[in-house]
């Protein structure tokens, strides 16, 4: 499979870059898009929320009035749940959220992935990544150039110059990662992928079969 290798600037080069069929070509498992972006949201849970119940609060446990004879409603003490102060039933404690999956399952999912936004065109591939600066409006106009104005952008390249992390850090729509190191979920939350030739190569290696 060939694409269209572009510049910053928005122009094309001669060059088309080749997208292995078994990463970029194969028939998307969605069920399995679905456990990995799962897995990866729950392992992220940090599951430290606590709440203390009626015998870790503070208070007597004396049962405040009697039993019967004060027309009132029966009463435990100043720890029962119902009581202002008091425990709390059945609240969080601290627990592990996480989940496993295969790695042959995870790498599927994005290959599975790729292959998506590539049937839908959401795939640019430039020719580098190389900033003459680490301003903000590099990075900008470079996006401008190429369409993704406003565009939630994922942005993988062979190894990430400091201009390109400097750049892109403060555009919120725009995430920067190692090409080999990107995830299903990561792609799952991009409208469009933008990753650099040698960035190319590094998914058709490290994703090929």
């Amino acid at each position: 499979m060939k694409i269209d290798v572009r510049k910053l600037d928005g122009s094309k080069v001669e060059k088309q870059v080749d997208l292995s069929k078994d990463v970029f070509g194969i028939t998307p498992h969605e069920h399995v898009v679905y456990l990995a972006v799962k897995t990866e949201l729950a392992n992220s849970r940090q599951g430290s929320a606590s709440t203390k119940t009626r015998g870790e609060v503070q208070g007597s446990g004396v049962k405040l009035f009697r039993q019967k004879g004060t027309g009132r409603a029966r009463v435990g003490d100043v720890r029962s749940p119902i009581r202002p102060g008091g425990g709390v039933a059945f609240g969080p404690k601290p627990r592990d959220y996480g989940l496993k999956l295969n790695r042959k399952v995870k790498a599927l999912a994005r290959r599975s992935m790729l292959s998506m936004m590539q049937q839908k065109d959401r795939i640019i591939v430039v020719e580098s990544f190389e900033l003459d600066s680490h301003k903000t409006k590099l990075m900008v106009s470079a996006l401008d150039a190429l369409g993704l104005a406003e565009k939630r952008v994922m942005v993988l390249a062979s190894k990430p110059s400091n201009n390109l992390w400097l750049a892109g850090r403060n555009l919120y729509k725009v995430r920067i990662k190692r090409a080999a190191e990107v995830s299903t979920y990561d792609l799952w939350s991009s409208d469009y992928l933008l990753v650099d030739r040698d960035g190319v190569n590094d998914l058709n290696t490290a994703l090929g079969t």
